[in-house]
């Protein structure tokens, strides 16, 4: 069909003319790009730190004096400013500094951003660590800050970019996964730093130093992506690059894609009034939200404050961290549920059911607070058990679907010409949404009290049905493509305007074999 019309940019459907499979050099970039997961992960967990009483006695004595009032309400002995600062301000900012990742990942590669982070971690990781007065402490936290500014802009980003169109799903949650595990890893850490007295706190802060050496190096010696090299001009060091890290020399169709996506990335010169376009509504919308809900599960409310959270329960000190150290093990196993069933069960199933679950979860853990727990009086041995049973599967839920999804599905939507920009925003609204909470939940706890668990109940619920109304189903869709699906779904089909278009080749559609892809089949199930 000489002259039918296709979107700009890529001009035909070749998913199904990809060649190449796993490969080493894959495997070795993702897992030392995905160590940046691990950091972001640490953070959060290592904020367990502000229960430990040597670290309150000298940061927040405030705090360390009214924790151990039995006169005072139970869900209030934690709520702090100041305190809340301490892990807020890492969130604030990196919401700043992956603003500034966005043109350097762009203009200079993805590989330079992830040596940018790794600097600014270990910059922040000898400041926490040295710290003497609460200045220093804040100021190593809005290095670390930086730090997940640039490595959550970049890894993701390179992740979807070095992975096979049809193993992208799972080897982009080595992201999520490195992150779970930095998590764990700092649950663990913290719960054997605690008994160091009165200087563990300073080995928890400090040890995130090792990943981000490897981050820093592992940045160095990685190549940059064929999508980057080919969009900076290097085209045949981009298609060096795509035949190392596909295993082949048949890269035809790949190649192709991706030449023609940089000459049209290569026409836009300011990505971020460009993103604004009606045509890239669907993605802009998903930039947004999908982060945005992924923090408002109120999964970070836990991660951040577990031990916070259980003590105010009534569980000691040991037994708190020992619960999130639990909750974190949980998180990591169903992290890798997710990676052995995305890329077969497609994102939209894992959301919806991960969407239900916490749901569920939420509800109960608000019912045996509500119910069993007071201003004055703490959980039975039996109502411990069960809250800390149903935040595992709530955990559980979350580790399969938003936990890596609101990661994943952003990372992949964007064609290149907006793709260092829409990845940025992603990050910048999961970090402000991360900030806001962060900042207020200890005030909402004292506040809302059992109830803040039928708050974010809520939001599930609404950020659930969100995904059965406008988001298609992504799997195997190779990312150069990925603006062909926007146009055929049931929804933003309606709402994107008439599209730049071109002649085709003939043969687009043509019944030849050769405009079938991925998409087709991903048409097929948007639609039912």
């Amino acid at each position: 069909m000489a002259g039918s019309m296709a979107p700009l940019g890529v001009k035909k459907e070749r998913a199904a003319e990809y060649k190449g499979h796993m490969t080493f050099a894959v495997a070795m970039a993702c897992i030392v790009a995905a160590i940046g997961g691990s950091i972001f992960g640490y953070d959060i967990g290592i904020s367990g730190v502000n229960t430990m009483d040597p670290f309150l006695e000298r940061f927040f004595p405030a705090v360390f004096r009214r924790k151990n009032l039995v006169t005072l309400n139970n869900y209030c002995k934690y709520d702090n400013q100041a305190l809340s600062a301490f892990t807020s301000i890492l969130y604030l900012s990196g919401q700043v500094s992956t603003l500034a990742a966005a043109p350097v990942t762009r203009n200079y590669g993805r590989r330079a951003s992830i040596i940018c982070g790794g600097i600014s971690f270990l910059i922040g990781a000898a400041l926490n660590a040295a710290a003497a007065d609460l200045t220093t402490l804040i100021l190593g936290r809005v290095m670390l800050g930086v730090g997940i500014g640039f490595g959550n802009q970049a890894v993701p980003l390179y992740l979807s970019e070095m992975a096979p169109a049809h193993l992208r799903g799972g080897l982009n949650m080595m992201f999520q996964l490195a992150t779970t595990l930095g998590i764990f890893s700092a649950n663990m850490i913290n719960y054997g730093t605690q008994k160091i007295k009165p200087w563990g706190w300073r080995l928890s802060l400090g040890l995130v130093a090792a990943p981000a050496l490897l981050m820093t190096v592992g940045g160095f010696l990685l190549p940059e992506t064929p999508n980057s090299l080919i969009e900076r001009g290097h085209v045949e060091e981009g298609r060096r690059v795509l035949e190392l890290i596909r295993g082949t020399t048949d890269v035809d169709a790949e190649f192709t894609d991706m030449a023609e996506a940089s000459e049209l990335a290569n026409t836009i010169k300011h990505p971020f009034r460009n993103i604004l376009e009606r045509r890239n509504r669907p993605q802009l919308v998903m930039a947004v939200c999908m982060p945005a809900f992924q923090i408002l599960t109120g999964i970070n409310s836990i991660l951040f404050y577990a031990p916070v959270l259980f003590q105010s329960m009534g569980f000691g000190a040991s037994w708190s961290l020992y619960s999130s150290m639990l909750t974190g093990a949980v998180l990591l196993f169903s992290t890798l549920i997710s990676i052995a069933t995305v890329d077969r069960l497609g994102r939209r199933k894992l959301l919806i059911s991960g969407g239900i679950l916490m749901i569920i979860c939420q509800v109960i853990v608000a019912a045996i607070l509500g119910v069993e727990f007071g201003s004055d009086k703490h959980l039975s041995r039996g109502c411990s058990t069960a809250v800390v049973f149903v935040i595992c599967l709530f955990m559980l839920a979350f580790g399969w679907s938003w936990g890596p999804l609101g990661w994943t599905v952003p990372s992949e939507i964007f064609p290149l010409e907006t793709r260092s920009a829409g990845q940025s925003i992603t990050v910048a609204v999961n970090l402000f949404f991360t900030f806001v909470i962060a900042q207020a939940f200890l005030s909402l706890l004292c506040v809302f009290k059992y109830a803040i668990f039928i708050f974010f109940a809520g939001w599930i619920a609404v950020m659930t049905a969100f995904v059965y109304v406008f988001l298609p189903e992504t799997k195997g869709v190779p990312i150069e493509e990925m603006v062909l699906l926007w146009s055929k779904y049931r929804f933003w089909k309606n709402i994107m305007p008439a599209m730049p278009t071109m002649p085709l080749e003939d043969g687009w559609g043509s019944g030849d074999g050769h405009g079938d892809s991925a998409l087709a089949g991903a048409d097929c199930n948007v639609h039912k």
